[in-house]
């Protein structure tokens, strides 16, 4: 067993789908039938800095009849139970995902929900094998659940009803994960664990079929992590997954070291927003056994040293501007620090290209952040700023100083955005834009949107500007006055009218709009199928015009410039086509 660290283990799913009660059952497997705090020490369930180790005598005794004979050859199971506000895809360890594997929690009654497809993009990215836990099947209607009860044996003592209900359910997962990609099959159909996703059905609340969930887990890891849970050996290398002021201890860093060992008083190096930083553990600490951890107090135990995988955390000095979500090294030589120097600069630099235009992008990890930003690269934004942290004033200003009116928008994953950027926003002229949420599809779907409302109002701004081109129809019975100037009422049978434009008849100027009117108002223009009264200088009905005629409404030639890169109706086009014949006959190059 030696030689071995126990696989991390990741908790995901839409909230409210059962990921807390599925962790909160698994802490208390270990107190079943372990009452004192003294066995528990002894090969106990033990809590970790935001981490639950479950041992493998545990795991062994309590899955054995699934195991068939075999034993879990790892130290144990590690679940990672990462804070609310982080999504996993801010947690790597060397590049890949901080779990080593999956447990993603679908609500057996809801199915696939938005986060639920989030974490498939995740683990899809990250390849990282995973286990779905179809969660809360104590809902379906009829069915009888026991705590402690494996699921095969559950699933044969249900009555036919509530089989038939779960079968309906369990088709319906199976074609929403189809849908992205994932062939899923029930755990215990599986015959080739490589080609499907084991589905395994729970209730967390209830206690049942937890055994096959975490033998289905045991069985993944022993196929296809054996190669990657031999790193025990060698420097320590961790991630950091939340910063806090702690009393007594200044600020800390909660880690889990995946790899090697970690003691007081070593040298490690660190990722801060100002590069790479190198200080000494001070204080190494894992909180006290399971029952005292939810005490308050002083529950930190000072503890030498530290192996992988384990969750703890740690004090030291210069720890300001550490970033979530980035590695910690531990250093034993001056080439290996100079190495961890190195390799803490690169990840400080954000891996992600910058252009001289584009938006703003903000989160609250370097994992975040570069997730964010591999999506926008997918679908082609441009990103001009990408920090970390909190929205401020200065990020809303930069965003101002976009050209574009489209890059106007501050994008920010999993990350607040504080009061005077608010302010700041709300105060621009500039439309400045800020779209924030802790899944980076609902951000792209809502930058869309705005995208596509964005446009509409600036081509709206743009045609109030420029001059359109129309075709207009002299009612017949319908000429207020003759001249000075005539008065006649028209329909705008393409295209639009404004006021000052020229009239064209048969290739001939005929006089120019003075005003536009329906009934008692006055107006700047006019719309195809509208009626309108119109007044035109310098022409006299019966002579350059009559009742009946259709006439084009001139454009400038720099407006005709312009409407090339517009939208145009198919009726407002066809003028303007006509318009560039006529013009094109005197000057070769109008309009182009």
């Amino acid at each position: 067993m030696s030689g071995r660290r126990q696989p991390i283990v990741a908790v995901l799913g839409h909230v409210d789908h059962g990921k807390t009660s599925l962790l909160d059952h698994i802490r208390s497997l270990g107190e079943q039938g372990r009452s004192s705090v003294m066995d528990r020490e002894a090969g106990g369930i033990t809590q970790h800095i935001g981490a639950t180790e479950v041992p493998s005598d545990i795991l062994n005794e309590l899955c054995a009849p699934l195991l068939g004979g075999k034993k879990f050859d790892s130290p144990g199971l590690l679940f990672i139970d990462t804070p609310g506000h982080h999504s996993f895809s801010s947690l790597r360890a060397r590049g890949g995902s901080l779990a080593d594997i999956a447990i993603l929690i679908v609500d057996v009654m809801e199915g696939c929900r938005p986060q639920t497809r989030e974490s498939l993009r995740i683990l899809k990215q990250s390849k990282t094998p995973f286990v779905i836990a179809a969660n809360k099947v104590d809902r379906i209607h009829g069915w009888e659940c026991e705590e402690g009860r494996a699921m095969a044996l559950s699933m044969r003592s249900q009555s036919n009803e509530a089989q038939g209900l779960f079968e309906q359910r369990y088709w319906d997962l199976v074609g929403q994960f189809a849908e992205d990609g994932f062939n899923l099959e029930r755990y215990d159909r599986i015959k080739d664990f490589t080609k499907d996703i084991a589905l395994v059905p729970v209730s967390a609340k209830e206690g049942e079929g937890i055994q096959d969930l975490l033998a289905v887990v045991i069985g993944l890891a022993e196929r296809y992590l054996s190669d990657q849970l031999t790193d025990v050996e060698g420097s320590g290398e961790a991630t950091v997954l939340e910063m806090k002021e702690e009393r007594g201890l200044g600020k800390t860093l909660d880690l889990i070291l995946h790899r090697g060992s970690i003691r007081k008083g070593d040298e490690i190096v660190l990722v801060s927003d100002k590069g790479a930083v190198s200080t000494r553990v001070k204080g190494l600490f894992a909180p006290r056994g399971m029952s005292e951890m939810r005490d308050a107090g002083d529950r930190w135990d000072n503890t030498e040293a530290s192996y992988a995988a384990a969750g703890v955390k740690i004090s030291a000095p210069s720890l300001e501007g550490v970033l979530v979500g980035t590695t910690l090294r531990v250093v034993n030589s001056e080439e290996e620090r100079r190495e961890a120097m190195e390799a803490a600069s690169a990840e400080a630099k954000l891996s992600i290209d910058l252009e001289e235009e584009g938006v703003c992008i903000k989160s609250d990890t370097v994992g975040g952040l570069e997730a964010l930003a591999k999506e926008l690269r997918g679908i082609e934004v441009p990103i001009r700023e990408a920090s970390i942290g909190k929205v401020s004033r200065r990020d809303v200003r930069s965003a101002e100083a976009a050209s574009d009116p489209l890059h106007r928008v501050i994008m920010a994953f999993s990350t607040e955005i504080l009061g005077e950027a608010e302010e700041e926003i709300e105060a621009s002229e500039t439309g400045v834009k800020h779209i924030g949420s802790e899944i980076i599809y609902r951000i792209l779907e809502e930058h869309e949107e705005w995208v596509e409302a964005r446009k509409a109002e600036l081509e709206e701004e743009r045609r109030e500007m420029v001059v359109y081109p129309g075709r207009i129809m002299l009612l017949p019975d319908h000429t207020f006055r003759v001249s000075k100037p005539a008065v006649v009422g028209v329909r705008v049978v393409a295209g639009r009218i404004h006021i000052g434009q020229g009239l064209l008849k048969e290739g001939r100027r005929v006089g120019r709009i003075k005003s536009i009117r329906s009934g008692q108002e006055s107006m700047k223009e006019a719309r195809q199928g509208a009626e309108v009264a119109i007044s035109v200088d310098g022409v006299t009905v019966g002579r350059q015009i009559d009742e009946g005629d259709v006439l084009l409404v001139d454009i400038p030639e720099s407006h005709a410039r312009k409407l090339r890169k517009m939208e145009m109706s198919q009726a407002e086009k066809e003028v303007y086509e006509d318009l560039l014949e006529l013009h094109r006959k005197d000057d070769h190059f109008w309009g182009r």
